[in-house]
């Protein structure tokens, strides 16, 4: 059996080279104290300024991407008050539909102004239209409530929906639609899944 040693010899230093450069064999064992302050890294940096400016920058990227994450609707970023699938469903039962009270915001700026009327007979007019808009908006969270509540059973099963779902659906409702957290995901009209 003769074997080829000049295929063989250049293959075998490179194995060797590679395994001894990767600190596994070939070396001698380094000491604990060789490696522990190989290992040290400095508790103050030397350049404080630098380290506070890059330590600020990483914080402000990190917070771009958790309110980006947030008004995607990404779960990871949500409050816990949005978490979940039954929340997500809440939201996008909502904002594929058009309601009333979603402009409770701009009727009520509407009424403010109608205040600095110098004419009582316009600030009373104002005011009544306020309390009427606020009994319908009342009525409408609440039959929102009832029937979100109906189809969470449906979907998640009696004994799985959560507390709050209701109080979660009203405060949803009126808001604005381009104010609300996380952004709507649903056009107005889809059908939510």
């Amino acid at each position: 059996m003769s074997k080829n040693t000049s295929d063989e010899t250049p293959h075998t230093v490179q194995n060797e080279d590679a395994v001894a450069a990767a600190g596994k064999k070939g070396t001698p064992t380094p000491k604990r104290s060789n490696q522990v302050a190989a290992n040290k890294r400095p508790l103050v940096p030397n350049d404080r300024k630098e380290a506070r400016k890059r330590g600020r920058e990483q914080m402000a990227v990190q917070r771009e991407r958790a309110r980006v994450g947030m008004a995607n609707g990404e779960e990871r970023y949500l409050p816990e008050r949005d978490r979940g699938p039954q929340k997500r469903f809440i939201r996008d039962w909502i904002d594929s539909r058009t309601s009333l009270s979603e402009f409770m915001l701009p009727f009520m700026f509407l009424v403010i102004v109608a205040t600095f009327i110098p004419f009582p007979q316009i600030q009373v007019y104002g005011m009544f239209a306020l309390w009427v808009f606020f009994f319908i908006m009342v009525i409408e969270c609440v039959l929102a409530g009832l029937r979100i509540r109906k189809n969470l059973r449906e979907k998640f099963g009696e004994s799985r929906v959560e507390r709050g779902v209701r109080w979660y659906a009203a405060m949803r409702m009126i808001q604005m639609r381009k104010l609300r957290l996380p952004k709507p995901q649903v056009a107005r009209g889809e059908q939510p899944s």
